[in-house]
This record gives C-alpha cells, structure tokens and sequence, in this order.
C-alpha cells in the first residue's frame, strides 16, 4: 500500500480490490489505507479462518493505532526487528566482530551491497524528518537531532534523565516524550533493571540500546570498521548488539523479551539478565576476543549471591570454549541456544 496505483484502485472500488486480493494474502505498509482494515474485518468475522492476512508497516505507532481500532480481538501481532546474526549466518554471511558492528543488520545493505553509513544517514534524516514530525511535535529538529547523536554516546549506561537534559538543551520532560517514541517505533530498546520486587524495577533507572546496531557508528561519527575497533565506546557498541540480539531471539521463537539488567548500590554489575520461571540467568558481554579467566568473576559471584540463579553464561568475541568453571563460553556468532527457553 505504498503504491500509490494501489491505494486509489482500493479507494475507487474496495469490492474489486479485496475480489483481485483474496486471502491468503500480504498488505504490506497498511499504515497508509486505516480503512482497509474495516474491510477486512467483516471478511475476517464472516469466514473465521485464522491466518488470513498478514499486514506489515514500517510506522509503527500508526499501523497499531489502525489495528487497535478495526481489528482488536482478530489478530496476533509479531515484532519483527532487523537481521539477527542467525539469519545472516545461515545466507552465508559471517562477518568478523568490527565488520558486523559496523555494517548492521538492515537487509537492503546486504541485499545491494550498499555503503553502511550512507544508508544510516539517509535512514535517520527520513525518519527525524518525516516520521518524527508525524509522531510528535518537534519544533527544534536540530536538538532533537543533537538528543539521538548524545543517547548514542550513552548506550548500554545507566539513563540520567536530568544529565541527557541538560547536554541536549531541553527539559527532562522532553526527553521523556522522545524517547517513548523512540521506543514506540522501534527505534531504541529500555533494559530494565532485574530486582526480586518486580515494582522496584520499573521505577529504577533503565539503559537504551537501539535496535538497529548499524544506526550506532553513523551518529557516533565513526566511517569505518578498522575506526570502529578503535572507538572507547567499542565496548557499548558491542554489548548493545548482543542485547539486540537476544531481544531478537526471543520475538523470534513467539516469547516475551524478559531480558533485565543488574546492578546494586555499590555499583557491581551484570550485562544481561534472561529471567525463566522468575529465576535469572546471568550473562556477562566482553568485546574481547581473547577469553580470560577474569571474564567470569562477576557472574560466578552473582551466581553465588543468589541461590536459585541458573547456570550462567559468557559472550565474548572470540571462539567458543564450551564449559569453564561451570560458565559456558559463548561466541557472539553462536550463542541463541541461552535464549531458547521453553
């Protein structure tokens, strides 16, 4: 439905339309005809298959609006982010760690071999300006523009509101709105923090990851992957990418994300928390390529802090290692089995 051919033919004559479309069928972008959606709620009522359509958008706050109004009750909704590593593995595609960091996992840049960073340029100015002027009232796209490039610079830490603030030029406020939005399209991910009182969590302060790893080098200014492997935030880079994936492999096997963060008034940490039958699962992230026994310090002690923990695991960026220490050894590459949860 971003034909405009198609639009006014399914304007023109909805019944001709749906007879040319029978189920099954795709409608892709149908953000842009809400209307369709009516017709295919009486289609859908009276012949009650299941799986008739599959309707995709790339707004996402406005293809939900649609289908909360028109079909609630009718469907079943699957997020579907970016390329994960599995996927481009199994095309052949296994890129080293700096290479995967920069290029991304947005399929047109495989697909026509596309320059990454001219992409996520041209990715970011559309959606600052086109997608976020419809979703929210930015009078300043210029600071709004500034807020991206310093949430970038801040991935995988702790959120400070008040200091996001103050460095953008506007009011915490603010910053509250848009990153909602950022989150509602998709554009960045909020790790909660992992606490026993499942309240506590949702009033501590979150981290941001973006969903799209390649939208990372573009606003941090870095042009290149041998850049990249230098960069000091290389180590958030790459956590965010593995945070991304995980989040990725739990929309694609049908489970809710339950992925958390933990971190306790003394500051000890871990990256990334799998929570199952409300028993967490601690993983560690290094962007190391090189396995050191210092690597599993944090999770052995986590671990033994809280009794009913499962057994832990490290992703790092060298090869796999199978079990140390009681900790399996992942590689970035290949470790989706730790999210494959029943």
């Amino acid at each position: 439905m971003e034909d405009i051919r198609e639009r006014r033919f399914f304007r023109e004559d909805p019944t001709h339309f749906l007879q040319m479309h029978k189920a099954p069928c795709i409608f892709d972008e149908v953000q842009n005809t809400p209307e369709l959606l009516s017709y295919l709620q009486g289609i859908v009522d009276e012949e009650k298959r299941p799986g008739m359509y599959i309707l995709t958008g790339s707004r996402q706050m406005e293809l939900q609006q649609a289908i909360t109004q028109s079909l609630a009750g009718r469907n079943g909704i699957a997020d579907l982010l970016p390329l994960s590593l599995q996927e481009l593995g199994s095309v052949g595609i296994r890129d080293d760690r700096d290479t995967i960091l920069f290029r991304g996992c947005l399929p047109r840049v495989f697909e026509y071999n596309l320059e990454p960073g001219q992409v996520y340029a041209d990715y970011l100015r559309t959606y600052v300006e086109r997608d976020v002027r419809q979703l929210v009232n930015v009078r300043n796209l210029h600071a709004f523009e500034l807020f991206l490039k310093l949430l970038a610079s801040r991935v995988g830490q702790v959120l400070n509101l008040a200091s996001l603030a103050a460095d953008a030029g506007v009011s915490s406020s603010t910053i509250r709105e848009w990153i909602s939005v950022l989150e509602a399209s998709y554009i960045i991910f909020t790790l909660y923090p992992y606490h026993n009182n499942y309240g506590k969590r949702l009033i501590k302060s979150p981290k941001i990851y973006f969903t799209e790893p390649g939208l990372l080098p573009c606003l941090l200014g870095i042009e290149s992957p041998s850049q990249l492997g230098r960069d000091p935030l290389l180590g958030n880079i790459f956590e965010n990418m593995v945070v991304v994936e995980a989040l990725k492999n739990r929309f694609n096997i049908g489970k809710r994300p339950n992925l958390f963060f933990f971190r306790d008034t003394r500051g000890f940490e871990i990256d990334l928390i799998l929570e199952e039958a409300r028993c967490p699962r601690p993983i560690e992230i290094k962007s190391g390529m090189t396995f050191t026994s210092a690597m599993v310090n944090n999770i052995e002690k986590f671990s033994k802090f809280v009794p009913d923990s499962l057994p832990p695991a490290l992703i790092y960026a060298g090869p796999d290692r199978g079990m140390f220490r009681q900790v399996k050894i992942c590689s970035f590459t290949n470790y989706n089995g730790i999210f494959h949860t029943t």
